[in-house]
This record gives C-alpha cells, structure tokens and sequence, in this order.
C-alpha cells in the first residue's frame, strides 16, 4: 500500500505533507484588528463620565492628561497642533521632515507659548531695527519684546501698541520703545504678580535683580491659560509638554542637540521599520550622548521587535506597521501585522519590561482608542483624525464647495521630495523612490479641541462599559470577543436612511 499522503491546497497545486508542515510553521496563525472585536460589557459602577481618569504614562517618566499624542508627520504637526494638543491634556510630536533649525524654532514655539515664569524672554538691543522687532513678533506670534542693554540690563519694551501704524522698518527700537515699566523683583510669586498686573492694568511684568538686570517675565495671558486649559500636560517650570521626532541617519546628535536644547520633553525615533539595527543603534547613541532623555522608539509590530527595543533603552515603544490611513507598506512590502494583534504582542513585551506601549495607526474612531488601550497600549497616536483641524499644518483648499486639508504619508513621494530638497535642491529622480504612503484630501474639521473633546467623550464612555476608573483598570478589566462580517455590521447604524 503506497505511503499515505497528507495534502495542503492552494489552488491548483498539491504539496506534500513535508512541504506542507514546512509551509504551514511559517503560518503565526490568526492576526485580528479593531474591527474584528468589540469589548464585552461588564457591570459598572460609575455614575458619571466625569469620575473617569484618563491620565497615563506616554513613557516611563512622563505623564500626560489623556492618552492622545499627535503624530510626526509633516501635515499633523508643528507647533500650532502641538500647543492645541498640549492644552488639551495630550503631547504634539513636531515632525522630522524639516531642516534642524526650523524644527528647533517649532519646538522654541510650544515652549515659549505659555509659562508660570519665563526664564529666557525675547530680547533685543536698543540699536537694532523695527524690522528685526516685527519678524519675531510674526515668526513666534508675541505682542512684546523687551529691549536690553549688552549686560541685559532692561531699558523699555516694544509692544504692538509702540509700532501701531509705524512704517519705517529701519527706524531703531530704542526710538520707538516704552521706557518707564512696572517691574517686580525676581523671585515673586505668581498671586503677588497677578495683584500687580490688575492694579497697573498691564499685561507684562518683567522681572529684574538688584542690578536691574533682567531675570523673566510674568504675562497676564499665560495667568489666563493657566485658568482657561486647567488639564494641560506641562513640565515642571510650567511650559506645555512637546516632543520631537528624528530619523537613524548622519544628523541624529546634531538634531537631537538642538531640539533638547530648545525644551523638547522627549525624542521620538521614527522609522517605518523600527525592528532594526539603526533604531537599535541610535537609543544607544542617545544614551551615551544624552543621559536620561525620554526616548519613544518604533515602528514595530512583534513582542520581539519591542523587546529589542526596550532592551535598548527606549522609555515607549511605539507599535504599528502598515496600518495608517494613507500607509500602503503592506501593499507594496506585503510586511506588516494587524493593529490590534500588533498592540497585544507589543503589550506582552511592555509587561514584562514595564515599559509603556503607544498604538500608531489604525484608529479611525474612539471605540478604537479603547479597544487599543484595553489590549494593553498606555496611549495611542493619530493621524489622520487631527489632520484636517485648523491647527494641523497647510491651508484650507476648496473641493467642490467643501473644505479639505492635504494629507499623507511620511513615506510617500511628497515628504520625500520636500527632505530630499532640504539637501540637494530641485535635482531629483523621482524614480529612484518607491513610495509606501499616499496623499490625500481630508475634510476639514475645525478646531483640535471639538475633535478631541468628542474621541474623549467616547473613551469615557468606553471606560464605563468595563468598569473601568482609570487607564490601568481598563487595561487589566477589558475581555475582548471577536465578531463576524454581520456583527461588525450590526455595529453601526443599518436599515435606515440617515437625514
């Protein structure tokens, strides 16, 4: 009797059960997404929304309000989305597609934007121009600038009030400048200046030594903001939390410097293959060049992959290949892991090196935010969901009589060119890249705060439906149960006409 054969088909093709069992070990088994579960609910005890806290560790030292950071692409974030954000409670993360010195005065900007105290305010000297006043009144959006002598020593202050209607740009700012200030000494509390800016009904209170010489500044709009946005993620000396992403290649230190430099809160490495010896390599390098920087590392999709990683010494590990709006890495490497499958295995690794986890890519709605913390991840980064705001950068195009925003891939030919052209000009052959994300048009969606307010409404909710009061209860409460293409159907609205 002939030997009998075990068969796996593939079509046409018949393969012996040697070549089969050696095929089917390659086969990890079943990967699912967000839309292959949903959460079980489970009895709850919290009566309101409002008793939830949605407060996490993005890294291992630093601590946010609510678990959204935007992303580090070139159409999602620079300053204006990253200070929006901040405001809110989240972190921005200014994107890498700029030449270092522009991504420095991004970072300059979120960090300057508002502050209990500011240690280093603009200056200028009183022999320079209206026209230098004007373009850092313009590039970093301030309404003041105090004029110093070369010892800092304060002499006056320019304010928009003092340039109103002034058009000779090269008329000095010591002719143009308020010289007679209500100064307070260094060291005085936030109450004190407060009483002091009403009485004198000013908006800025410089701050001066025994000498005169200048020490900070106290404005009235940064009392304001501290009262208006009572959540917002801040470091110790009060200014908003920012961080900055950088690549593998030559200008890793000297990136790295000058966004540290400028108050960045973290280092993002960013690359779309993050289980790889340059990811490896330079969280050693920052290690030994930086010290204790808070490093989030990525992209990876395996337990191994962020274990590697961890191992290294990144603070986060940032989980997610291919599962981005205008991502088609799985289409053109055929690489890559389903997002919720992704964040369990990574999670694993985060367990066993209690070490944070950050979901990138794959959300589209805020069931996806808790289905994406429940398996486990401490924060989760968007795209495509806070592009399009009013703060995301670029400008409002008209479609139809709509409203669009660009956006794409940060693999995709348009950041290509725009890094390639930072170095070597308009010379490029286009066809040497091969793209692994798209460009789009998404709608506009307003300001960052209506959308975020509305992904945090539903996580609360979300939170609720398992019981959970905080981030690590939903993570350790959450039972997940996968559904069929009719219960993902069922999920949303069906057999009615919406109006």
């Amino acid at each position: 009797m002939d030997k009998v054969k075990e068969v796996l088909s593939f079509g046409s093709k018949i393969i012996e059960s040697k070549e089969a069992s050696k095929l089917s070990s390659k086969i990890l088994g079943e990967a699912l997404t967000f839309d292959d579960v949903l959460i079980v609910p489970q009895k709850s005890d919290i009566n309101s929304r409002k008793d939830v806290d949605t407060s996490t560790y993005v890294t291992k030292n630093l601590r946010i309000k609510i678990p959204i950071v935007s992303s580090n692409m070139d159409t999602v974030t620079e300053a204006e989305m990253a200070i929006a954000l901040a405001r809110q409670g989240g972190l921005g993360i200014i994107h890498r597609f700029l030449p270092i010195e522009e991504q420095v005065k991004e970072v300059k900007k979120v960090k300057r934007s508002e502050g209990i105290l500011i240690e280093q305010p603009f200056t200028l000297r009183p022999e320079q121009t209206l026209r230098d006043a004007l373009e850092i009144m313009t590039n970093y959006k301030i309404s003041g600038i105090l004029i110093t002598d070369a010892n800092k020593k304060l002499l006056g202050i320019l304010s928009t009030r003092d340039v109103l209607f002034e058009t000779n740009l090269n008329k000095k700012v010591e002719e143009l400048m308020t010289k007679n200030l209500i100064t307070a000494p260094a060291g005085t509390n936030l109450e004190t200046a407060k009483e002091i800016l009403h009485q004198n009904k000013i908006e800025k209170l410089p701050l001066i030594n025994d000498k005169g010489v200048l020490q900070g500044l106290i404005t009235a709009r940064d009392i304001i903001k501290k009262d208006e946005f009572p959540n917002s993620s801040k470091d110790f000396k009060g200014r908003l939390l920012v961080g900055a992403a950088i690549g593998v290649k030559d200008d890793v230190v000297e990136r790295t410097s000058g966004v540290l430099n400028a108050g960045a809160d973290c280092i993002v490495i960013d690359i779309a293959h993050g289980h790889s010896e340059g990811v490896i390599s330079t969280i050693k390098l920052l290690r030994k060049e930086f010290g204790n920087v808070e490093i989030i590392a990525g992209n990876v999709a395996t337990k191994e992959g962020a274990l590697d990683l961890m191992s290294a010494g990144a603070d986060c590990c940032k989980c997610g290949v291919g599962s981005g709006a205008v991502c088609v890495t799985r289409i053109v490497t055929g690489s890559g892991v389903p997002q919720l499958h992704a964040v369990l295995e990574c999670c694993k690794a985060g367990t066993e090196m209690d070490i944070p986890v950050m979901a990138d890519g794959g959300i589209r709605t805020s069931g996806d935010i808790v289905k994406a913390i429940g398996a486990g991840a401490n924060s989760v980064m968007l795209g495509s969901l806070l592009a399009g705001t009013e703060e995301s950068p670029g400008t409002v195009v008209l479609r139809e009589g709509k409203k669009y925003k660009i956006y794409r891939g940060s693999a995709g030919y348009g950041t290509a060119l725009s890094r390639k052209q930072q170095k070597i000009g308009d010379q490029i052959n286009i066809t040497e890249y091969t793209p692994e994300g798209v460009e789009s048009l998404v709608p506009y969606k307003g300001h960052v705060n209506e959308v975020v307010n509305q992904l945090l409404g539903g996580l609360r909710s979300g939170m609720s439906y398992s019981g959970a009061r905080t981030i690590e209860e939903l993570k350790e409460k959450v039972k997940f149960v996968k559904i069929s293409g009719a219960g993902f159907k069922e999920s949303s609205y069906h057999d009615v006409k919406l109006l």
